[in-house]
């Protein structure tokens, strides 16, 4: 890679699967983060980025020869590594991830282990950004293990929380139509998904509705539990190559104008001071016309270019009190997967918590 005294070292865990490749493109020619280790697992060690690439976008000409290796967490510190990108497993990334913070190596994880651990920041930084420094305390007292949220959730809560205090929400009504590359790789069949839908992704709408409590604490003047409003999920899996969407149900307490929510919507941009390379500006597109968004032609939105997939698209926008209706969709494996973990270590380093060089 290419050699800069002033970026952070770290590692990317998992590189070989499908948010594993994302955050490989994603971190290439990173302007504060330098990819020194490039980790795999007992299906891909040993084998080249070349042979396992398999997203449209081009491998990155910086990590073209790079292979996959195994490591320890004992082995990522000697080497220097101060930063962990995390695309394991779940089930298999806890432990990893645990012992990689106890010895001093910051995580910024996709994984759903330690997601409900009050202890560890479940983060979406325009969303309940302040959870950071209530759980870490202040900057250097602890080394952080941040994980993102739900690739369906991480949309749902970025759509709300704008316009949850004006709404006062009684319960919100999710049905989540998720693309065939939800499931990783290899992903669903295509005998599976062709001519079909399946009306069970597994655990997902247990995740969507815990993760989204969890989140929305924060703006709900919860923090450190969950908001008291119920969530009620139907999840499905369609045949869209990427893009999640989700039609949600609001049922209100509160009764805003049309126009103050829109203009909600628009507004929010809390990261605007902060200069993150990842965030998007705005983080929120609202789009007028009746048959939008569309995972083909919306999944990409965001800008700057490096923010390219990072914004949350909404559409379809009904507002009959006390119901408020509307469409929202994110790109799963960028905005709810490697571009969520990227941008919470951008969020992160720009408040002081990543750990020092050694």
């Amino acid at each position: 890679m290419t050699d800069s005294t002033d970026r952070v070292p770290v590692a990317i865990l998992g590189a070989g699967g499908l948010i594993g490749q994302h955050l490989v493109r994603m971190l290439a020619g990173h302007p504060r983060f330098e990819v020194r280790a490039f980790g795999g697992g007992d299906r891909t060690r040993g084998r080249s980025l070349e042979d396992l690439w398999a997203l449209s976008e081009e491998l990155p000409p910086e990590a073209a020869g790079e292979r996959l290796r195994a490591f320890t967490p004992a082995t990522l510190s000697r080497a220097g590594i101060r930063v962990a990108f995390s695309a394991l497993p779940s089930g298999t990334a806890g432990r990893f991830e645990s012992e990689l913070e106890r010895r001093g190596v910051a995580v910024f994880s996709n994984a759903a282990d330690h997601r409900m651990d009050p202890t560890h920041p479940l983060l979406i930084p325009e969303v309940n950004g302040p959870d950071l420094a209530r759980i870490l305390g202040a900057p250097g007292r602890r080394t952080p293990l941040v994980t993102n949220p739900n690739c369906s959730g991480t949309g749902v809560a970025l759509a709300l929380a704008p316009v949850w205090s004006r709404l006062r929400p009684k319960a919100v009504h999710l049905a989540t139509y998720q693309a065939i590359s939800g499931a990783g790789l290899p992903g669903v069949s295509a005998y599976a998904i062709t001519d079909n839908v399946v009306p069970y992704v597994e655990e997902e709408e247990e995740k969507v509705t815990r993760e989204c409590r969890r989140l929305l604490a924060t703006t709900d003047r919860h923090p450190g539990g969950a908001t008291p409003v119920p969530f009620l999920a139907h999840a499905v899996r369609v045949g869209s190559r990427d893009g999640h969407l989700v039609a949600v149900t609001v049922e209100a307490r509160g009764r805003p104008s049309r126009t103050d929510l829109l203009d909600a919507w628009r507004r929010f941009d809390p990261l605007a001071a902060l200069d993150l390379p990842t965030a998007p500006h705005p983080p929120i597109v609202v789009r007028p016309e009746v048959d939008r968004p569309q995972p083909h032609r919306d999944r990409w939105a965001g800008t700057p270019a490096r923010a390219r997939g990072m914004a949350a698209t909404i559409g379809r926008v009904r507002w009959e009190p006390p119901y408020l209706r509307f469409f929202v969709l994110t790109h799963n494996a960028v905005r709810g997967g490697a571009g969520a973990a990227v941008l919470n270590g951008e969020y992160a380093a720009a408040l002081g918590y990543l750990p020092t060089g050694r």
